[in-house]
């Protein structure tokens, strides 16, 4: 079509502008939605729920990381969903495409959320929105932030005291000057699944609970030069039942769980 065509019908239909050098204003009409995830965070989700919402999370960043798009500011503020639990993600302010020189500045995703590599002044690429995801994930089911750090430092001191002092083949890929703080912290061993996530946290009525930890640590860790991609997550068995058989991960159907009960939104 036309562009120009195109221009008059907007013009005709949505404003009283009768020529381009009069239009001036451009607004985006999206779906309106019942709650961010902030709110969600708050409510006891049971792990079907709790799956499926990650389960979308995750099938929208593989979207975005396979057109060369990283978010870089994933946060329950900027997830938002509707009763019948289904997820949309929101503020591509931050995104940009990987490879860019724009993608390596530290001053990106709100602290609570940096990943080691962001923290850290690292180069890094996709695996930072995962990072997010985990920590979102640890949010939803300890009901709080997972790492509320003060400042950048007191961000990765709440990181290595929870996770542990990163792998020698982490230390190496960083800045010499960096590397001399961090070797410099105390060491930590960090702190056990069970003690992060006592089985107290997770809804009893899930056969699905034995993962939570494995599923937990392919989003989040300090320990290894982390090379996680978001199709990985998306295979782990925790989120798998959120998938029919299909031949191509790219042509999903979804397994629909009972929607959020009405008056969480009250």
């Amino acid at each position: 079509m036309d562009p120009q065509l195109v221009f008059e019908l907007l013009l005709n239909v949505f404003t009283p502008q009768k020529s381009l050098e009069e239009f001036q204003d451009v607004y985006l009409v999206m779906e309106l939605m019942d709650a961010n995830l902030c709110q969600v965070i708050q409510m006891e989700l049971d792990h079907e729920r709790m799956s499926y919402l990650l389960y979308q999370m995750l099938c929208g960043i593989k979207h975005l990381h396979s057109a060369g798009i990283i978010h870089r500011d994933l946060k329950p503020s900027n997830i938002v969903v509707k009763s019948d639990c289904t997820l949309k993600i929101l503020d591509f302010g931050l995104a940009r495409t990987a490879g860019t020189s724009f993608m390596m500045t530290p001053y990106v995703v709100t602290r609570y959320y940096r990943a080691p590599e962001v923290i850290l002044g690292m180069g890094y690429k996709e695996n930072v929105d995962i990072w997010s995801v985990g920590c979102i994930m640890g949010e939803m089911v300890r009901h709080k932030i997972l790492f509320p750090g003060r400042d950048y430092i007191d961000q990765w001191n709440k990181v290595i005291e929870q996770l542990g002092t990163p792998c020698p083949e982490f230390m190496k890929k960083l800045q010499p000057t960096v590397r001399n703080y961090v070797e410099n912290r105390p060491k930590y061993a960090g702190l056990t699944f069970p003690k992060l996530f006592p089985d107290s946290l997770f809804p009893a009525d899930s056969e699905h609970n034995k993962l939570k930890g494995t599923y937990y640590n392919s989003c989040v860790s300090s320990h290894h030069a982390r090379e996680v991609s978001s199709t990985s997550p998306l295979l782990h068995t925790y989120l798998m039942r959120q998938r029919k058989k299909s031949e191509h991960l790219g042509h999903v159907e979804f397994l629909t769980p009972p929607p959020i009960m009405n008056w969480i939104w009250n």
